[in-house]
């Protein structure tokens, strides 16, 4: 065991981070951090993707679908809110509990979601449908799922381990473990390719066997339990040669590759639009400023060039809302031009001209 650790990359962009999550197939690292901001960065580059302010307070409830590499948070409001890199609102917004969440885990298959409450109750969800499969009474500050599908969840010093044995997507209880009394678990986590369940504590690590959670049967060709070195370093050139862009991270990555219907584009809302100009000024403010000559670069100066970044930013957002006020303005005139009635009579005429 070595005594010092040696420190490769220092990321300090992120800020204090309270969680992270890494989506391998597009080698990007997501982080939420004390203030509530997400931020993806890519790991090959080391380049900025992103950053979001999510608007709804601190979290330390952050997990990855591994379907389509959607991010989802847990709030102290009760609700789960999910994010792709490249939409500085949320895909979806669903309310999951009526207090703070403390633990979410998601199924291999992408398809279930695990989530914990702080008023006792476990929650399977259908992540297709937004709704929920089952409740499930009990609390956890952990959960997991294994690869055969085995619900763990962990909390104080006990560990449960529920199972959907009928394939019906019906959780029942299967074991039950307790460590020392007064350790507190912190994090239980299934080891892929084996029936182990690792539990880490206040005091340290433990493991427990669990028959039936690890795949018996792997292909070699997308993970090897038994790979050399030499294999690993081709699985690594070969991955970052298949290193997928940020836009394919949706809902429904079936989608991708498929022709869109020609459709009308429907506008943005206002909160869209106000989020995409939060997220330009944001953009803006990071833009790094050029050393220039002596005597132009005081700071009285680059604070006025920071200001004309942040306006510039904000132009078109402002000129494209001015634009739809001025439409708004022209048809409410055209309508009290063409209609000569008392105001109380007009809202009739409107319908009748409309129809």
């Amino acid at each position: 065991m070595h005594k010092y650790a040696i420190k490769l990359h220092y990321l300090q962009e992120h800020g204090a981070v309270t969680r992270l999550q890494f989506l391998k197939n597009h080698f990007l690292l997501a982080s939420i951090n004390k203030f509530g901001q997400l931020r993806y960065q890519d790991v090959t580059m080391g380049e900025m993707i992103s950053n979001f302010r999510t608007g709804l307070g601190r979290t330390d409830v952050m997990q990855a679908n591994p379907f389509n590499g959607v991010v989802a948070l847990g709030h102290s409001g009760g609700t789960v809110s999910m994010w792709k890199p490249t939409s500085a609102v949320p895909l979806v917004k669903m309310l999951c509990h009526p207090g703070p969440i403390t633990a979410m885990a998601f199924h291999p298959d992408g398809h279930l979601m695990a989530t914990s409450g702080k008023e006792k109750k476990i929650k399977i969800w259908d992540v297709r449908k937004f709704e929920v499969l089952q409740t499930i009474r009990g609390h956890a500050k952990t959960l997991d799922f294994s690869q055969k599908g085995l619900l763990a969840a962990g909390t104080g010093s006990f560990v449960q381990v529920f199972g959907d044995f009928s394939g019906s997507r019906n959780y029942s209880r299967h074991m039950g473990h307790s460590i020392v009394k007064g350790y507190q678990i912190g994090k239980v986590a299934f080891r892929p390719y084996e029936d182990v369940l690792g539990i880490g504590h206040s005091t340290g690590w433990s493991s427990i066997l669990i028959p039936g959670s690890g795949e018996p049967n792997f292909d070699t060709w997308l993970a090897n339990p038994f790979e050399t070195t030499k294999q690993r370093r081709e699985k690594e050139i070969h991955s970052l040669l298949d290193k997928l862009p940020p836009e394919t991270i949706m809902l429904d990555p079936s989608k991708i590759g498929t022709v869109k219907s020609a459709k009308k584009k429907e506008k943005p809302t206002k909160k869209e639009m106000e989020a995409d100009m939060e997220a330009a000024v944001e953009a803006a403010k990071g833009t790094a400023i050029k050393n220039k000559t002596k005597g132009k670069n005081k700071p009285s100066k680059i604070a006025v060039k920071k200001k004309e970044i942040v306006v510039r930013a904000k132009k078109p957002f402002l000129d494209q809302q001015m634009k739809e006020e001025e439409n708004v303005a022209k048809k409410k005139q055209k309508i009290s031009e063409e209609i000569s009635l008392p105001t109380a009579l007009q809202r009739f005429a409107r319908k009748k001209a409309t129809a």
